[in-house]
């Protein structure tokens, strides 16, 4: 059975409120707080950009705001049908899906949300991470961040209507902005991953494992450990010009709750070729069904190589030239341990 109690709209009894900051600029983000690998909320951040301010006196004028800058290129829509209540995820039998996807113009969404804002049971619909760079040309330079001009981050859109994003995590950093509506977030750290009941890591939703707990009705009776997670979970409410930090690899459940919905994202610090994660599902198959005392001794090598303490410096006895993979960050290490798994992958 369901348990209700745990209701995301309800779960102050149970979560945190996170952190909350002043505004900075960049070099101060870096220095005072990037480090605590925290998630941060900054409240006004984009309080005066363009669409904020249009979607504050009415959110069709903020959808007449993108549609007098959309390229009119098609985007990615994803859609659920209103017996889902917004909800995107994996079919009952977790064969497939309980969304379908379709290519459309953002002035096209923006069309169908005005259309069906009224309805008291719509479609679940949303256009997910579409570059405003070749989508909507010059929505930067009127709506800046420059909190994230020296991060080398890509500016996506998100825009949609009451929908919620199943519980994951990114690859990346993050920094996301309400800039119309409403949104609930709900963050649990990287160490409760075991509490969260990860779901298919080769078939995913739209990229990274989802979470198998629904948050706004968690079945404790099927994931009870997920009520140990909720002991460390972190909300908040976020309305339009706040923003939030997201590290990589803290898993964030997000719901949006308003008819029209815009929201800005700035990934940033991206891993290259899958980073850990590639890594991780490769240990699968290499470590993890050996017998115990094997798994031991791997987990030493990993402890000397790569997560202790004194990893960076396994090799220091040796040369400079002679460290190979083991050596110190560059680009060239990187070249040559690419060169290296592609080999040894070629001939296993």
């Amino acid at each position: 059975m369901r348990s209700r109690s745990c209701h995301a709209r309800d779960a102050a009894r149970f979560v945190t409120p996170i952190e909350e900051i002043a505004a900075c600029d960049g070099p101060a983000f870096e220095r005072d707080y990037r480090p605590q690998y925290r998630p941060l909320v900054i409240r006004g951040l984009a309080r005066e950009w363009p669409i904020v301010q249009a979607g504050l006196k009415s959110p069709e004028a903020a959808l007449s705001m993108i549609e007098q800058l959309d390229s009119g290129a098609p985007t990615d829509i994803m859609l659920a049908p209103e017996s889902e209540h917004g909800r995107f995820f994996y079919s009952p039998d977790l064969r497939g899906f309980n969304f379908r996807r379709e290519r459309l113009s953002l002035s096209g969404l923006a069309q169908h949300l005005r259309t069906i804002a009224g309805d008291p049971a719509p479609i679940g619909i949303y256009a997910g991470a579409t570059s405003t760079a070749t989508h909507l040309p010059g929505f930067d330079q009127r709506n800046p961040l420059p909190l994230v001009a020296d991060m080398q981050a890509i500016a996506r859109i998100w825009l949609g209507n009451a929908t919620q994003v199943a519980t994951h995590f990114d690859l990346s950093d993050n920094f996301a902005v309400v800039a119309v509506g409403r949104r609930r977030f709900t963050l649990f750290p990287p160490e409760q991953t075991g509490n969260l009941y990860v779901g298919p890591l080769n078939v995913t939703l739209a990229g990274q494992p989802v979470s198998m707990v629904d948050p706004l009705a968690p079945d404790l009776e099927r994931y009870p450990r997920y009520a140990t997670a909720l002991e460390t979970a972190l909300f908040v409410d976020l309305e339009a010009g706040d923003a939030i930090y997201i590290p990589t690899l803290w898993w964030h459940h997000v719901e949006a709750s308003a008819p029209i919905n815009v929201l800005m994202n700035y990934w940033h610090n991206d891993v290259a070729r899958g980073g850990g994660f590639l890594a991780l599902v490769h240990a699968m198959m290499a470590i993890r069904d050996l017998p115990l005392p094997q798994r031991q001794a791997w987990r030493a090598w990993f402890d000397h190589m790569v997560f202790g303490e004194d990893a960076a410096g396994a090799a220091d006895h040796l040369p400079l030239h002679a460290r190979g993979v083991n050596g110190p960050p560059s680009p060239e290490r990187s070249e040559m341990i690419r060169r290296f798994v592609m080999q040894v992958l070629g001939t296993s």
